[in-house]
């Protein structure tokens, strides 16, 4: 339960719950998105899209569901400028950020951004690096093969991701995966996108090499992939993605030497001149 904010002398407060991803997919018990495709791992809605709930008296417009697009890094330019702080300017090292300020979208319902990267993943900008092995590792799959109780580790390619107004691109190498129901969970019938599961396999995950267009607003359960009747709308996106690789940098730095870990613990820090 979630005690007035404004009842308990906390005026000046912003509560706010959310996810980070949704819930591991799997038919060995772990979890479903339905109606939603995919979960944790994936690129898919059921992986990426969650739900967030914000309760304060600062807010304008309250009691209604937004359904504008925000990304998990909007909250930390969106709490600093709440915060009466300047992001932009004060940030050390001045960088870039890749959050925008929502507070408006989500106080008034106004319409904030139309364009999030899902995710920008080249290989190339990996190997070679200190962290390769650990980026590598982190991606790796593993998926049952078609005979029973065989299983093969996989790992993606070069893959991107990009949610645009409301179209969604998905292309390079990536891990497909399909709907699982609440109820079908630990059960051997699975809605997957064509291929059967059975209780024994691992949600039977499979890598796939195909560019994957969809109207969200259309087709909120990515059902049908319509790139070949956009064409235009997939070489509009892909540009967008080739914009955002020419500032991709490499890899370089040390896991073992990250500032701030003491005992397995993330600490505040500040680096002395």
């Amino acid at each position: 339960a979630v005690v007035s904010t404004q009842s308990t002398g906390m005026k000046n407060t912003l509560l706010v719950f959310l996810s980070d991803n949704g819930a591991v997919y799997g038919a060995d018990g772990q979890g479903s998105n339905y109606p939603l495709r995919g979960g944790k791992h994936s690129l898919f809605e059921g992986g990426v899209k969650t739900v967030t709930f914000v309760n304060s008296p600062l807010l304008h417009k309250t009691g209604y569901t937004n359904t504008n697009l925000l990304d998990v890094t909007d909250w930390y330019t969106t709490f600093q400028k709440m915060a009466g702080d300047e992001p932009e300017i004060h940030s050390k090292p001045q960088l870039p950020l890749d959050g925008v300020d929502m507070w408006d979208t989500i106080s008034n319902d106004k319409p904030g951004r139309d364009e999030i990267l899902g995710n920008l993943y080249l290989q190339s900008m990996i190997r070679g690096s200190n962290d390769h092995e650990f980026l590598e590792k982190r991606d790796v799959v593993e998926v049952q093969e078609d005979k029973e109780d065989e299983s093969v580790t996989m790992e993606p390619g070069d893959y991107f991701s990009l949610r645009w107004k409301n179209w969604k691109l998905m292309t390079g190498t990536y891990l497909s995966q399909g709907w699982i129901k609440e109820d079908q969970i630990k059960k051997d019938k699975i809605e997957n996108n064509g291929y059967k599961d059975s209780s024994k396999d691992r949600s039977k995950q499979k890598f796939e090499n195909v560019t994957m267009l969809f109207d969200l607003s259309e087709d909120p359960r990515e059902t049908t992939n319509v790139a070949s009747d956009n064409p235009d709308v997939v070489q509009t996106m892909m540009g967008k993605i080739s914009g955002y690789k020419e500032k991709m940098t490499k890899v370089n730095k040390s896991r073992s030497s990250r500032k701030g870990r003491k005992g397995g613990v993330w600490n505040p820090w500040v680096e002395k001149s």
